[in-house]
């Protein structure tokens, strides 16, 4: 993305956190493929294929959440994927929790067991893991696990994570291999 794209996303984020309602709206254009970049990523770890959830419905169940949310403090473009990437993630543990509760009774009617239906429940067990993980990590240190947010949910460079944290290289590098060591521990 070049850097007039760049100023402009961060404009319109300040304007709308200024309460221009229509500045959202204008900037989703600029940032739409990126999004859909973070969401293939996310859906992809998450082991979400062939489900109801697609790249374009997690964009969307974000801009919903988003494009409501008053009183953000946009500080840059990063600072905005970040925050997508975190809504996102919410999404897909909402959806894994649900799938859950499901596989538990929930309602559900009986159907036969398929070999598909076994992986995707896996699979929510396993984003309902990386979430409490996550969660921990976040109890335990918050800026490491904002770093994980930005890299490994927003699909950031060391770099750009340091802008949207507005913090140093070096240190980004360092809370990055020690976030990574941390959550394999905890999956362990």
């Amino acid at each position: 993305m070049d850097s007039d794209a760049a100023n402009d996303i961060t404009r319109l984020l300040q304007r709308h956190h200024e309460g221009d309602r229509d500045a959202f709206d204008r900037m989703v254009p600029l940032v739409y493929q990126r999004l859909r970049v973070i969401a293939r990523g996310q859906l992809a770890r998450a082991g979400r294929r062939g489900q109801t959830l697609d790249t374009t419905a997690l964009v969307q169940e974000a801009y919903l959440q988003l494009v409501d949310a008053d009183g953000v403090d946009w500080q840059d473009r990063g600072h905005f994927f970040a925050i997508c990437a975190r809504a996102m993630r919410r999404i897909l543990v909402d959806y894994a929790r649900r799938r859950q509760a499901a596989k538990r009774g929930g309602g559900a009617v009986a159907v036969t067991l398929e070999a598909d239906m076994v992986a995707a429940d896996s699979q929510s067990e396993q984003v309902l893991a990386i979430d409490e993980a996550l969660n921990g990590l976040d109890a335990f240190n918050p800026r490491l696990a904002r770093v994980v947010e930005c890299r490994y949910f927003a699909g950031m460079t060391e770099e750009e994570t340091a802008r949207a944290l507005d913090t140093s290289l070096r240190t980004v590098q360092r809370d990055w291999m020690r976030a990574r060591a941390w959550l394999l521990k905890a999956l362990a």
